[in-house]
Parts: C-alpha cells; sequence; structure tokens
C-alpha cells in the first residue's frame, strides 16, 4: 500500500439498499501513515474523522491531507468537498461520491439541514451555563489570517462583516482541572467563528493559539495541550438518494477531553 491510501479493511461497505446503524464508531487504524478514518461509506458518500493538526485541504504541494488520502482512495472517481474543518480541529466530514449528492449535501449545507454540533473545552467555568452569542465578524487577511469581531457602531467601516450566531452550553465542569466542555452549534458557518466568538465572550478554547489570551495559552502548555480543544462531534443530513435521516457522533480523542467523565 503507497504512503495515503487508505486502508479498504477498515472502511464500512454497503451493498446497493443495505441501511448501515447510526451511532458511535470507533474505527481502528490499520495503516500509520494514513490519518483520515472512514467511518462510513455507501455509494453516495463517505464520513470521515479528521484528527487534530491535520489538514482538511491544504494548498502546500506534496503535502497529505485529507482530501487527497480520499482521492487515492477512490483512485480518481469523483470526490465532492461539502465542509471543512480548520487544522488544528478534530472531527466529522461528509464528502460527495456523485455529483447529485454533492448538490444535495450542498443544498442541505446552505439551508442549515446539515447539522453540526461541537465539543469545546474552556479554563474556568462559565458565569452562564447556556446562552447565544452574536456578533458580527471580519475575515482579516492582511497578514495571519483571522476572525476579527466588530462592534455593531463600526460596521460601516468593515462592509465584509457578516453575522455570526452561536449556541453554547455547559456539559460538565471538571473542578479539580478548573476546567469546563462545552457542547456548541452555530447558525452560521463563519471563518473561525466558534474560537473568534467564545474568545470574545470571555471563553477562550483550551490550547486556541491564535485566539486564547496569554494566560490560556500558558494554561494549554502546562496541560501539554498543542492544538485547539474543539471537536465536531455530530453530524446529521438526509441520506441524498434514500432521504432517510443519517446521524454520526464520535467521542474527542484529543488529549484536552480526557479529564470529562462523560466522554
Amino acid at each position: 500500500m503507497s504512503e495515503g491510501e487508505v486502508n479498504r479493511q477498515r472502511v464500512n461497505r454497503l451493498s446497493e439498499g443495505e441501511e448501515k446503524p447510526t451511532g458511535i464508531y470507533n474505527i481502528q487504524r490499520k495503516d500509520k501513515n494514513v490519518k483520515t478514518e472512514i467511518i462510513y461509506e455507501d455509494q453516495e458518500l463517505l464520513v470521515v474523522r479528521k484528527p487534530a493538526g491535520f489538514a482538511a485541504q491544504t494548498k502546500k504541494v506534496g503535502e497529505a491531507d485529507v482530501v487527497s488520502e480520499l482521492k487515492n482512495y477512490l483512485k480518481g472517481s469523483y470526490l465532492g468537498i461539502i465542509h471543512r474543518l480548520d487544522q488544528p480541529v478534530e472531527g466529522l466530514l461528509v464528502f460527495a461520491k456523485t455529483k447529485r449528492a454533492a448538490a444535495s449535501l450542498s443544498a442541505q449545507l446552505s439551508e442549515g439541514a446539515l447539522q453540526k454540533k461541537y465539543y469545546a473545552v474552556i479554563c474556568g467555568k462559565p458565569a452562564a451555563g447556556q446562552g447565544e452569542l452574536v456578533d458580527y465578524l471580519y475575515k482579516d487577511l492582511q497578514k495571519v489570517p483571522r476572525a476579527v469581531v466588530v462592534e455593531k457602531e463600526e460596521l460601516s467601516r468593515f462592509p465584509g462583516a457578516k453575522k455570526a450566531v452561536l449556541h453554547y452550553r455547559l456539559s460538565e465542569y471538571a473542578s479539580r482541572q478548573d476546567l469546563s466542555l462545552m457542547e456548541i452549534s452555530i447558525d452560521t458557518g463563519r471563518f473561525h467563528q466558534i474560537r473568534a466568538q467564545m474568545a470574545h465572550a470571555g471563553m477562550a478554547l483550551l490550547g486556541d493559539s491564535k485566539y486564547a489570551s496569554e494566560d490560556v495559552k500558558d494554561r494549554a502548555r502546562s496541560l501539554g495541550i498543542d492544538h485547539v480543544a474543539l471537536c465536531a462531534c455530530s453530524l446529521e443530513f438526509r441520506h441524498p438518494v434514500k432521504k432517510s435521516d443519517m446521524h454520526f457522533e464520535i467521542r474527542p480523542q484529543s488529549k484536552s477531553f480526557s479529564c470529562f467523565a462523560s466522554l
């Protein structure tokens, strides 16, 4: 097997018309050179797990990413990219294997029918057990790309700023470590939305080297955390052909989440 090729033995293949139960899948890696984990496959789509620190799609020539590994696996067959995750983030992604699946899944994403939920870790305990964050985000590309929260009175100066809506809930508090596990969902899919909005609200994610304060960065270093504590843990959508509801969930594997009993 060449480097970057997905091991076919660990793929859940379905014959035409066969249904696979949804739920939590723990797939063992059989090739250490491959980082993408395929947790579901049928004739129309693939659902995969991207590990933290591995790019979904990189512009660097010769560097492996999720897309290149899947293209190697499919041996030149069609691969439709529906959505992405930031390189430091782990979690679930769905890809289309046919153009009709790509059209359906892309439409669901635009309409909000493709639902994603996230786990995140913050330092301390939030003042409110749950809440909604509504901000306007501007994508600053001058140096290192980052999302900037723009106050309403400044919107006229940033015509490219877009509304961002986020919902959070405290799932578990680890008192010994003084860390909180947060459940997050978003109504909009803005660049670095979760990381920027949570930091702006005083709840920066553990391990976030771009948006966290120096205190949070120091805490991450003391714990040996080198990736942002964010995982796309749940994915729901309608099957593009069968129209059945599909639901996938995973448990975070990153060290950041290891202190929480509920995981």
